[in-house]
């Protein structure tokens, strides 16, 4: 499973991504509020621990942003305000569950837990982009209906593109994201992996720009 802790007191997000490790999660940690807004747009997570104090953007923006986005991520909200109104308001813009600070690292670890139950019975909603839709949870596409028959990376690549469609999506990021762990992806292998997902997305009116220099957008016609 694949967490993403965003939590700004460097003492408290070391103890908890050591703990977390222990237990058999993948943590990734953002200590700013406005670049893990910007790297949940590009990633997807199993469940985001998200403080609610953070610099550059608080945490209730980013929760917010999130759901506008139509994520159905389950976030855990931490927090050192424990007031009603700081739970309702929290609650409100789409958090799953609360807790206050400071709490007992058990009681995280069995919220982060039901959290996953409740979030594997559901899944993510897909993507869609006209007659092109992302399944995230079955790993699937398929354009006006139809399936289409993608490897794992141009499956990566699409996800990425399709979270940001009408941006412009760099060819560095897209070897960041879409590199397995240890086995770095070159720009060379990227630019194929586009070609190729070009190609399959053409006869639907889906369209890959490339603009030179910049990167990629997925648009529509």
């Amino acid at each position: 499973m694949n967490l993403l802790l965003v939590e700004d007191d460097p003492v408290l997000a070391n103890g908890l991504m050591s703990a977390l490790q222990r237990a058999n999660y993948r943590v990734m940690h953002q200590d700013n509020g406005r670049l893990a807004d910007q790297l949940l747009t590009v990633q997807e997570f199993d469940l985001v621990i998200l403080d609610m104090g953070l610099p550059d953007m608080d945490g209730a923006e980013v929760l917010y942003r999130l759901r506008q986005r139509g994520s159905n991520v389950p976030v855990l909200v931490l927090t050192a305000r424990n007031t009603l109104n700081d739970r309702v308001r929290g609650l409100d813009f789409g958090a799953d569950d609360y807790l206050a600070k400071p709490f007992d690292l058990p009681e995280l670890e069995a919220r982060i837990r039901a959290l996953l139950r409740r979030g594997s019975s559901g899944g993510s909603a897909p993507l869609q982009l006209g007659e092109l839709s992302l399944d995230t949870t079955g790993q699937r596409a398929t354009l006006r209906g139809e399936p289409i028959e993608l490897l794992a990376r141009e499956l990566s690549v699409l996800k990425i593109l399709m979270l940001r469609a009408g941006r412009v999506v760099s060819k560095e990021l897209l070897c960041e994201q879409v590199s397995c762990e240890g086995e770095e992806l070159s720009i060379n292998a990227v630019e194929v992996y586009v070609h190729r997902l070009r190609k399959k997305l053409e006869a639907g009116g889906v369209n890959i720009r490339t603009l030179r220099g910049l990167g990629y957008m997925l648009e529509m016609p």
